[in-house]
């Protein structure tokens, strides 16, 4: 469960002015839940949604996960474990040479066994309909395959909880409705 309470996230501007980002968010949510924070450019959406993996931590308040408090410097390696993000921009997140490369890198980095990485690159592949670009290198996809491709690396992960932001903003309708259906 990920539980926000009275979250406040301030920024310094250029002048030296503090900049509320968030103000006094609170809310729960629960395994299984899927939850949609609608508002305009600027209103903190993106902000809260890095608050909830610890890549911003709260200036005020406090972020939970599964009762691991995001400002453990100690347990931030398993409160990233546990939450996954997908980034607006996928250029933000992409880093490998191939397709199946930048699938198979975060469950390197978990330390995930050659034949059980192997298993879930080619069902992150399949269920994202990325298997004919396997060898591809990811800067020649399209935006929407990138976005795809994003959200294969991050799911292929098997995090607890999946944070996306404007997961479907390079999508075309049928790639859409496939990401909602598996996200």
């Amino acid at each position: 469960m990920i539980v926000v309470e009275d979250l406040v996230v301030e920024y310094l501007t250029q002048g030296g002015e503090r900049v509320r980002a968030v103000d006094g968010v609170s809310l729960a949510l629960r395994p299984g839940e899927r939850v949609g924070l609608i508002g305009p450019n600027g209103c903190g959406k993106t902000t809260l949604a890095r608050c909830l993996n610890a890549l911003i931590l709260p200036s005020a308040g406090r972020v939970e996960v599964d009762g691991i408090d995001t400002r453990d410097d100690s347990r931030r390696v398993e409160l990233r474990q546990r939450v996954g993000m997908v980034f607006q921009n996928p250029d933000n997140q992409l880093v490998a040479a191939t397709v199946e490369r930048e699938i198979a890198f975060g469950l390197e980095n978990l330390g995930v066994p050659w034949e059980q990485m192997q298993v879930l690159v080619e069902q992150a592949l399949r269920q994202f309909g990325l298997e004919q670009y396997r060898k591809h290198p990811p800067h020649l996809l399209s935006g929407g395959e990138k976005q795809r491709l994003a959200l294969a690396a991050v799911s292929a992960m098997r995090p607890r909880s999946l944070i996306l932001d404007e997961p479907t903003s390079l999508l075309d309708p049928v790639s859409r409705d496939a990401v909602v259906k598996s996200a």
